[in-house]
């Protein structure tokens, strides 16, 4: 029934326990080996790495940013620095609930629903990793408010550190640009920790873009012992930052300042350039962006203005504005006449007009000026006259001589991009239309209208090289490049010649007699433009909607004997030269008496309601007051394309230009004059 049971004696027994024992020995043997080879591996292949990642635990490592090298005008003051600043950042990836954490700023920065609805577009746009900028500047009450609330507020950094600073605000904005948190392409294309580091920025625009390397310096660093949950125990090490290096411009930064609030309501520009070295002393491009705020990003309801603006506040004027320069070309073509052989005292009858072809060339003053020579129809700015002999000389010499003095030209100048114009001639219409250059084409180009095209700094050029003779060229970092101009071989008598002319536009029976310095015994001479922008069947250019009205220029250089200073202004649809040279004459004035230039400055800024700044402000407020939070989001396309529309002029410019041959209207103030009585003043 039951198997044979098997004998199983005590030997048997004890000899199955110590081969169990052994096999059980050896295992636990060998895991002990392991273990023990495992630990010493650990304690010392490995020793460096874990006591790195021992210490990351107790020990915290940041960046500290540097500070950014300051911008100098040329006697050593800042246009653009660094103040001291506290300051609140968030860091998107590292928030929590992104609702309660901004709600909590909020309530302890004291942020209206205007600032939080740009904050939240902000992180929004973000690349995630790096941080957005809550506030800056605060007072030490309200960051210790947020440093207090920290262990409860995720992705919030508190920093105690240096925030870019420009004294004068929107006077430099096209100068000097503007620096703001790096994008993800900025991270894509240098991948330094240092652009994700809160609180650091770089260069955007201008010149901040433009020296960015030199500017930027090197971070110092930070190790700080901490607990578990992160918070600081000690200061263990700081490595201090280097700061970036300065940069020296060639600017004159009262002058510069000056000349953008003189510029006033207006959209222009104001270009001083020093004839013996070639030194921009001033470039200033009105209405312009206060870099202050605008290097925080472009909030709603900065964005709804930007947008609304017609007078295109993102455009450098200076470098991206092109022009027709009207009559202020017609001392150079006076040169050119001269050059080619003409007597400047052969004359033409002037009786309003001048038959070319099948029509009527009208001058500005149709009642004529009767027997016209070449320094008449200067300073009296005689259309006829140039319709006349230009057609005999050709517009060969004419270009030849505009690229002489500097117009068509793209200069080497640290800046982010400029728009050189048309200096227009037969093989160059050949080229870009494929049409034959008609008499016409001359004919309008002899008053710098139709093809002609050129920005304010050229202008200025032309005005330095017609006043010194010399080719000088344009410089912006002081004492680099240095110069001795070479001469543009010009005959003496020629310029001579020319010069007075110029003179007696101002100082003579000219068009500009209000454009005289208030200075004893510095004469100032210069030569008036007018430019058409439409037709005359659609605008008179004086009247009407402003896109419509007339360009105002004027050229010029002092003191008129000695020349050392040239001047460009232009006035965007400013009615005529009219709006310029007023301006000219006091940002001139104030190279030589800055007192009395202030006080002009002063009774004007009371009608126009404050400086440049406090309109702005004003402005903002309105648009605060009548959109709120309501103002249209910014999109990073939008943005994008607005900023590079406004900035961009390298084909065409915005404005409607007229193609086919016009005449200017009339000077303003000599309208209905005697041709050969002086503007009053």
């Amino acid at each position: 029934m039951f198997g044979k049971l098997r004998h199983v004696s005590l030997a048997t027994l004890r000899n199955s326990f110590d081969r169990r024992s052994a096999v059980l020995g050896t295992l636990q043997g060998t895991i002990g080996v392991l273990l023990a080879a495992r630990l010493g591996y650990l304690a010392v292949a490995q020793n460096e790495k874990w006591e790195l990642e021992a210490e990351s635990n107790r020990v915290n490592l940041s960046l500290i940013p540097p500070r950014r090298g300051w911008i100098l005008d040329r006697n050593g003051a800042p246009l653009a620095s660094n103040r001291a600043d506290f300051r609140v950042d968030i860091i998107p990836d590292r928030m929590g609930n992104n609702g309660k954490t901004i709600d909590t700023l909020g309530e302890l920065l004291n942020l209206d629903e205007v600032e939080l609805r740009d904050l939240r577009d902000k992180i929004e746009k973000s690349s995630g990793f790096a941080p957005v900028e809550v506030a800056s500047g605060l007072d030490l009450e309200r960051f210790a408010a947020v440093s207090v609330r920290l262990p409860e507020l995720p992705g919030v950094v508190t920093q105690r550190g240096y925030s870019r600073f420009y004294p004068t605000g929107p006077s430099v904005g096209h100068l000097i640009g503007y620096v703001g948190t790096a994008s993800a392409e900025d991270y894509e294309e240098d991948r330094n920790p240092l652009l994700i580091t809160p609180g650091y920025k770089i260069g955007k625009d201008g010149l901040e873009k433009q020296f960015e390397k030199d500017l930027r310096g090197y971070p110092g660093a930070r190790r700080v012992e901490v607990t578990a949950s992160g918070r600081i125990i000690r200061d263990l090490e700081t490595r201090e930052d280097v700061p970036g290096k300065p940069v020296k411009l060639t600017i004159d930064g009262p002058l510069q300042d000056y000349a953008a609030r003189r510029l006033g309501p207006e959209s222009g520009s104001v270009v001083v350039m020093d004839c013996h070295n070639g030194d921009i002393l001033c470039a200033s491009s009105m209405p312009s962006f206060d870099p202050n705020s605008f290097s925080d990003g472009i909030g709603r309801i900065e964005w709804k203005m930007l947008s609304d603006d017609d007078h295109v506040p993102l455009r450098n004027k200076v470098l991206r504005g092109l022009y027709p320069p009207g009559s202020t070309v017609k001392p150079m073509v006076g040169l050119a006449f001269l050059e080619a052989g003409l007597d400047p005292e052969e004359t033409v009858f002037c009786g309003g007009g001048l038959r070319v072809g099948n029509r009527v060339f009208h001058c500005w003053n149709r009642r004529g000026h009767g027997t016209v020579n070449m320094a008449k129809g200067i300073y009296q700015s005689c259309d006829v006259y140039f319709y006349y002999f230009a057609q005999k000389i050709g517009m060969n010499p004419i270009a030849a001589m505009a690229r002489k003095l500097g117009l068509g030209a793209e200069y080497p100048l640290p800046v982010v991009g400029q728009s050189y114009g048309t200096v227009p001639d037969p093989q160059w219409k050949e080229r870009k239309y494929g049409r034959e250059w008609q008499t016409f084409d001359t004919v309008n180009a002899t008053i710098g209208q139709g093809y002609f095209l050129v920005n304010p700094l050229q202008q200025c050029v032309m005005a330095s090289r017609i006043a010194s003779g010399r080719n000088l060229m344009p410089r912006l970092i002081h004492g680099q490049g240095g110069q001795d101009a070479a001469s543009l071989d010009i005959p003496q008598e020629h310029l001579d010649y020319i010069h007075q002319s110029m003179s007696d536009v101002v100082n003579g029976p000219g068009t500009a007699g209000r454009a005289r310095l208030p200075i004893e015994d510095v004469k100032l001479a210069g030569k008036t433009g007018t430019a058409q922008v439409v037709s005359l069947s659609v605008s008179s250019g004086k009247t009407g909607p402003w896109k419509y009205r007339d360009h105002g220029h004027f050229i010029c250089y002092a003191p008129f004997d000695k020349p050392r200073y040239a001047c460009a202004v232009t006035i965007e649809h400013g009615g005529g030269s009219g709006a310029a040279y007023p301006v000219a004459r006091d940002v001139m004035t104030f190279l030589y008496d800055p007192g009395k230039a202030m006080e002009k400055l002063y009774e004007f800024e009371e009608g126009w309601g404050g400086t440049a700044r406090e309109r702005l402000d004003r402005k903002y407020a309105a648009y605060v007051e009548q959109y709120g939070p309501n103002a249209p989001k910014v999109g990073d396309a939008a943005e994008k394309k607005q900023a590079e529309a406004a900035a961009a002029s390298d084909g065409e410019p915005s404005q409607p230009i007229v193609r086919t041959a016009q005449s200017p209207r009339p000077e303003p103030g000599a309208s209905g004059a005697p041709s050969t009585a002086p503007e009053a003043d």
